[in-house]
C-alpha cells in the first residue's frame, strides 16, 4: 500500500521559511516522479513543484520559482520542499504526490497517490 505523509508545515511570518518532508512508503519510489500541489481554502489545488525520479529535472510554478526548492533522497524515500521568502498567499495546505507516469507533472491528474496534506499560514 503506498503512503505518503507530510510534515514540516507551521506559522510563519512573512519573509520567513520553511522545509517541508514527504515520507514516501512505495517500493517502486526510486522511479517514481514526486510533485508538491497545494489548496488554499476556497480555491482549487495549484501545482507548486515536481521532480523525475532521478532528481536531474525540477519544475516549478511561476509563483513559487526562486523561492521554493524541491529535492528527493531516494535512498531514505523522502522528498523535500525548501520554501524561503515566503508570502501571504502561500498560505495552504501543501500535499505531496507521486506519479509513476513521466509527462504532464504539472497536472494533478497525473499523480497516482496523495499525502493527507500539511498546513502552511504565511502572516504578514
Amino acid at each position: 500500500q503506498v503512503q505518503l505523509v507530510e510534515s514540516g508545515g507551521g506559522l510563519v511570518q512573512a519573509g520567513g521559511s520553511l522545509r517541508l518532508s514527504c515520507a514516501a512508503s512505495i517500493g517502486t519510489f526510486s522511479i517514481s516522479n514526486m510533485g508538491w500541489f497545494r489548496q488554499a481554502p476556497g480555491k482549487e489545488r495549484e501545482f507548486v513543484a515536481a521532480i523525475r525520479w532521478s532528481g536531474g529535472t525540477t519544475y516549478y510554478a511561476d509563483s513559487v520559482k526562486g523561492r521554493f526548492t524541491i529535492s528527493r533522497d531516494n535512498a531514505k524515500k523522502m522528498v523535500y520542499l525548501q520554501m524561503n521568502s515566503l508570502k501571504p498567499e502561500d498560505t495552504a495546505v501543501y500535499h505531496c504526490a507521486a506519479a509513476q507516469s513521466t509527462w504532464a507533472l504539472r497536472n494533478a491528474e497525473t499523480y497516482d497517490s496523495w499525502g493527507q496534506g500539511t498546513q502552511v499560514t504565511v502572516s504578514s
